[in-house]
């Protein structure tokens, strides 16, 4: 006999709230909580379970997530109309999520021998790749036309027999962008040069062109040497204006992918630890069910991985403010926690300069799927990154070198997040999404987990794992973690992602544009 499912999910004791797993109406009474339902409350939403007076602090996962703006009633839904989260970081807040208690939580972790393997790409110098592309950058929007018109010849969906004598070639892709002049030569500068550097020595990128216009700010020379990169037969350049123009730009990059495919094609797949895997770890279109099933199954795997000695990247600081303060307290040394607070404060700096502030989250999506505040939100989205110790914190897009878990300074938005990751080593991505989302980060294949099952019902041609079975009291999160540890390896190996079927990931190469466009 099927055990009834509960109409709610109690996330800890002393939370004052519960999530509804379906559409609660007025009058329907919550058994195990006690409390009959006043008004409509959405699935994934929030539900008083005790009297909230106006100004006291709202608890989820045993933290405060907001205050109420007003007097609440014990069955009401809690959402935007009578909660909010006051002063970011003021007085309330701030003796919450600023209790950092650097490295407070710190543990031994137990490592697994042997550990688990995958299939991959062994380069000549040791580095482990999971796809094996050639890839044209453009160092400048000027000449983004010619690089995607060189990729297009080798689009093996529209002329199949391209790559036909280069079976272990996963594909020719263009990373074009919109910036390379019109910018200021320092720090914007700088990123932008540190990402596309960081795709030409990726392990999944067998070699690489770069196509300048010719007068850009951003030159491929200048470029090359802030980088330490020299041009061989992995790394070409030249410039639109220097071969005669678009035609004859395009000409010449088809050349020299040809001439770049065959030593490309010399490479086999063989078994190698799971240590050599980075994972950079994503959530998008969150909802209310994200920190309670996708999330957490996430960070289950990521565990597993870390216990197996590979490595995972946490990112999008702007999605882990408030929550900061359970990074810090597992911080292997008081000065990786304090690199974490120093890009909080530069932030808050950044988003007070721009006339912005922190709490621009949850977006419209979120907050239809029931988030409320940017606490809220952070709690759940730190949960992607487990729960061993934080090795290492580095800004944008800068090399990881350090194994296990490592936090990456970059925005909330995803493309321009995991951009960032990538070029830091990332050789797959894993995305979490509760409202839905169609994406793909070439040359790393991306996962995409939805955290309720509706979302899988409903678009399971974009996502590769349902983590809603936690919340149908189907599976627990440990079970669905370890699913996802086996994918994350059959992945590696080669298995193509839903997204990379859709031929998804060139768009999505964003990097981080900072400062004046002048």
């Amino acid at each position: 006999m099927l055990q009834e499912v509960p109409l709610v999910l109690r996330l800890n004791p002393a939370d004052d709230v519960v999530i509804a797993r379906r559409q609660l109406v007025s009058g329907t009474l919550v058994k195990n909580e006690g409390v009959t339902v006043i008004g409509l409350v959405p699935p994934g939403h929030k539900l008083a379970t005790r009297a909230i007076p106006k100004g006291a602090a709202v608890r989820r996962y045993n933290q405060i997530i907001g205050f109420a703006t007003r007097d609440i009633r014990a069955g009401e839904h809690v959402h935007l109309h009578n909660m909010g989260i006051g002063t970011a970081h003021g007085a309330n807040v701030g003796d919450a999520a600023r209790d950092y208690a650097f490295c407070a939580d710190v543990k031994p972790t137990a490592m697994i021998d042997p550990a688990a393997t995958f299939m991959g790409i062994v380069r000549d110098d040791g580095r482990v790749a999971t796809r094996n592309y050639v890839a044209i950058i453009s160092s400048v929007n000027c000449s983004a036309t010619v690089s995607r018109a060189i990729a297009d010849q080798f689009r093996t969906d529209i002329r199949p027999e391209v790559l036909a004598d280069y079976p272990n070639i996963d594909g020719v892709i263009a990373l074009t962008h919109g910036t390379g002049c019109g910018m200021d030569m320092g720090e914007s500068m700088d990123v932008l040069r540190r990402t596309m550097a960081g795709y030409a020595r990726h392990p999944n990128i067998a070699a690489t062109v770069f196509i300048g216009l010719g007068c850009e700010a951003n030159q491929i020379t200048s470029l090359l040497g802030a980088e330490g990169l020299k041009e061989s037969d992995r790394l070409a350049r030249y410039n639109m204006q220097d071969v005669g123009g678009t035609a004859k730009a395009i000409e010449r990059g088809v050349a020299i992918v040809k001439s770049m495919l065959p030593p490309a094609n010399r490479v086999s797949r063989t078994p190698v630890p799971a240590s050599h895997l980075m994972l950079g770890l994503q959530c998008g279109g969150s909802d209310g069910y994200s920190g309670i099933t996708a999330n957490p199954a996430l960070g289950n795997a990521v565990d597993r991985l870390v216990a197996h000695g590979g490595t995972a990247i946490l990112s999008e600081t702007p999605e882990i403010y408030g929550a900061e303060h359970l990074l810090t307290r597992r911080a292997v040394s008081r000065d990786v926690g304090e690199k974490l607070i120093a890009r909080i404060k530069w932030w808050e700096d950044y988003t007070e300069r721009n006339h912005g502030e922190m709490n621009n989250n949850p977006s419209p999506g979120n907050k239809a799927g029931g988030l409320t505040t940017i606490l809220e939100k952070s709690l759940g989205a730190v949960a992607k990154g487990g729960t061993t110790n934080l090795v290492d914190v580095v800004e944008y897009a800068q090399p990881v070198t350090a194994k296990g878990f490592v936090y990456m300074d970059t925005p909330g938005y995803d493309p321009v997040s995991a951009t960032g990751q990538v070029a830091g080593g990332a050789n797959m991505i894993v995305f979490t999404t509760g409202r839905g989302s169609a994406y793909g980060c070439a040359p790393s294949p991306s996962l995409k987990l939805s955290t309720n099952t509706e979302l899988w019902q409903r678009q399971q041609e974009d996502i590769d794992l349902n983590c809603g079975e936690i919340a149908d009291g189907a599976a627990t999160i440990e079970e669905i973690g370890g699913r996802l540890f086996e994918l994350i390896l059959t992945t590696a190996s080669g298995e193509k992602t839903k997204s990379e079927r859709f031929g998804y990931g060139q768009s999505e190469f964003i990097p981080w544009q900072l400062g004046a466009t002048m």
